[in-house]
């Protein structure tokens, strides 16, 4: 029985976004040994979308976190110092983008399409 899923973020400096996820998003960790920090996360859903080309994007992935009021997220990240990119008003959600400090982003935005978070895999 698969039990969970486990993300991977790479980054260009991995102990600033471990602190980000830690201080600013508020994400609980455990410590695997030696400060390698594994997070846990909100409930998740997996979509799988089509590759652009046949060699196209198929190894390439996406990380988005999901609220249910985009605007005050923005805010209080705001408070905390984060940059976030403008919303972008997309057909599937409200859209904005978290510039992490090791130079990555991930994405944050209000669904509105319909969720998969309260449904459980049998």
């Amino acid at each position: 029985m698969i039990s969970g899923a486990h993300v991977i973020v790479y980054s260009n400096d991995a102990t600033a976004d471990r602190t980000f996820l830690r201080d600013i998003l508020g994400f609980a960790s455990v410590d695997a040994g030696h400060g390698w920090l594994i997070f846990t996360l909100p409930p998740a859903e997996v979509a799988v979308h089509p590759a652009e080309s046949p060699s196209g994007n198929q190894d390439r992935h996406e990380l988005y976190l999901m609220c249910d009021d985009l605007k005050s997220e923005l805010e209080a990240l705001k408070k905390k110092g984060v940059q976030c990119s403008n919303v972008q008003e997309e057909r599937w959600g409200s859209l904005s983008r978290i510039r992490l400090p090791g130079g990555g982003e991930i994405g944050l935005y209000q669904p509105k399409h319909p969720t998969a978070l309260k449904l459980t895999s049998k």
